[in-house]
């Protein structure tokens, strides 16, 4: 028996915000004081340190379950499955439903539970959650339908990752360019065919590294500081990443047994397109090989940061061709590594 991404789908939101689109947002330090370089400089730096020129948005009549839903059901079409024969349902994201214009997440019920409820799925041994895991939420979301179906507790697993970060962002923080809505979901079972998941690597470090990424008030002193917005500690998070992922990648790698010259793909976490070339660079080093970049394909110049949802959207464009110049063909052995709040990391290696 082999465990195997059997179907997937991806929803990637119509609205399209280029950088241009900040030129009159006020930037502020978060002492409150204006940035000191117009916004023509503060976007082109970014573009340079991020790779992002435009991300995408949700419209404002749709939350995070709305998409993932959609992202579900491309995914079940996918992999030509009754949903009623699904097991688990496992939802990562990060801050619920948050209407647009509003300033509370909805958590109740769970993303999870709405999700088989608009799905129609009568059958009350299919068991629905939700994962707070950073924005490594939806790889851990694999490795968790892996164990199940290991374990004999499960034969189809649904795995989403969506997010409506454009909802929790303090627009007076530059940081605020990176983030984006976006939602990929996938079909994980137990199948007799070849390849699937072959090891698999997680890790929490939290004793001084837990708020790294953390709610904050907003930089403008004027609004009101019991509104809270994701806020992050950029350098300590690159130092954390760079330190750590690539170890997390090579003990996935060794613990499957596969030579790293065999690694035809990395998809790893769209968080900051310099950070995941450093951190990728630095995994090859480790094995004193050359880092090739065509072997880490990235959407994030078009796409932003959409956090859990970012890797299963990838993998979604990638497996139905629609990425030009990347495709991942049968057999391709791939690692799924990712980073984020918490902190935490994790990582999968799959064979197509």
């Amino acid at each position: 028996m082999n465990i195997k991404i059997t179907g997937s789908g991806s929803y990637i939101p119509n609205r399209t915000v280029t950088n241009l689109d900040f030129a009159q947002h006020v930037f502020l330090n978060d002492d409150g004081t204006p940035l000191a370089y117009s916004n023509e400089v503060i976007t082109e730096k970014f573009r340079q340190i991020t790779g992002i020129e435009e991300r995408r948005y949700v419209e404002d009549n749709l939350q995070t379950s709305d998409i993932a839903l959609i992202a579900a059901q491309r995914a079940i079409e996918s992999a030509g499955i009754d949903p009623e024969t699904l097991d688990y349902i496992i939802f990562a994201n990060n801050f619920g439903d948050v209407k647009s214009g509003t300033i509370q997440s909805d958590y109740l019920p769970s993303l999870a539970a709405r999700v088989k409820h608009n799905l129609r799925i009568k059958n009350p041994k299919c068991v629905a959650y939700d994962i707070i895991f950073g924005c490594p939420g939806w790889v851990e979301g694999v490795i968790q339908a892996q164990a199940f179906i290991k374990a004999g507790m499960a034969k189809k697993c649904l795995v989403i990752g969506a997010e409506t970060l454009s909802r929790v962002v303090d627009m007076h923080d530059r940081d605020s360019m990176i983030y984006s809505d976006g939602a990929g979901a996938t079909i994980i079972e137990a199948t007799e065919d070849e390849g699937g998941i072959l090891a698999h690597e997680t890790a929490s470090f939290t004793y001084d590294e837990a708020n790294f990424l953390y709610f904050g008030g907003s930089f403008n002193a004027t609004h009101d500081q019991d509104v809270r917005y994701i806020k992050m500690h950029g350098r300590k998070i690159y130092e954390f990443a760079l330190n750590h992922v690539p170890l997390a990648m090579k003990e996935c790698l060794d613990k499957s047994g596969i030579l790293i010259e065999d690694v035809k793909k990395i998809l790893i976490h769209q968080a900051n397109e310099k950070m995941d070339e450093a951190i990728v660079q630095r995994f090859f080093k480790l094995y004193n090989h050359r880092f090739e970049k065509d072997l880490m394909p990235m959407c994030i110049g078009k796409l932003g940061n959409s956090s859990v949802a970012t890797i299963p959207t990838l993998y979604d464009i990638m497996i139905k061709g629609k990425m030009k110049g990347q495709q991942l063909d049968k057999g391709d052995i791939v690692i799924f590594a990712s980073v984020g709040a918490g902190m935490n990391i994790n990582a999968f290696v799959y064979k197509v």
